[in-house]
């Protein structure tokens, strides 16, 4: 299959985005940017899950598809998604399949991973937004040596570098338990949190505290803290 599968759980809380794996094509690049579409103006969802039918998340760009000419691009079409976004990646993750991954907030990788964004030795640029969510992501260092050098990196340096949070042997079981997580929390303050990570980030510590304060007051005035309370405590 060429298309990417959109599955909910039995809830309707859980989306789950199936790439079709190995070199992206341009109808799994316009489905990622559809789904996104359609998931925002969807307030059932709480948790986005993206990953792959295959051994390898993604490749990178098949030869038919010209990254410039997908617009929006699908890693923006993830990024504007208010709930948590959590890929589960395998085997090579490179180019436009990492840029997919860095607009996820939480990535957990199995022990065959390997990460790059080599596009400059190929002599073009990352259009999806590599060049400004690595460094963002792992350093400005280590993204010049991916960018730069094109350096591939494994899931344990990948782990060091905190560009994915957990390497699960058992990915499946990893999945499920960070989902359950995420679930357990209130869902307005997850989107919350996301917010304040992500604007938060671009501010200096005066506003990106005073953004802080306008979302609690925010929260506070919603029924989801009662929520999350009780979650909590249950």
């Amino acid at each position: 299959a060429d298309s990417v599968t959109v599955a909910r759980s039995a809830d309707r809380r859980v989306v789950t985005l199936t790439l079709p794996g190995g070199r992206l094509n341009a109808r799994a690049a316009r489905d990622i940017t559809q789904t996104c579409e359609q998931l925002r103006e969807d307030r059932e969802p709480r948790v986005v899950v993206v990953r792959t039918s295959e051994s390898d998340f993604c490749t990178g760009p098949a030869h038919d598809l010209n990254p410039a000419a997908v617009s929006p691009d699908p890693a923006a079409s993830l990024s504007t998604l208010r709930v948590p976004l959590v890929a589960l990646i395998s085997g090579s993750c490179v180019s436009v399949g990492l840029e997919l991954v860095l607009a996820c907030d939480i990535r957990i990788a199995t022990p065959d991973s390997v990460f790059s964004l080599a596009d400059a030795r190929e002599g073009t640029l990352p259009m999806w937004g590599g060049t400004q969510r690595l460094p963002r992501a792992i350093s400005h260092g280590r993204s010049s040596s991916m960018l730069l050098l094109g350096t591939e990196i494994d899931a344990a340096t990948a782990h060091a570098w905190g560009l994915v949070h957990e390497i699960a042997d058992d990915a499946d079981g990893a999945l499920s338990r960070v989902v359950e997580s995420l679930l357990a929390c209130g869902p307005l303050a997850l989107e919350l949190a996301k917010e304040a990570i992500h604007r938060g980030s671009e501010l200096p510590l005066r506003d990106g505290l005073r953004l802080e304060g306008d979302l609690n007051h925010q929260l506070a005035a919603t029924e989801d803290r009662a929520e999350g309370l009780a979650a909590f405590f249950a």
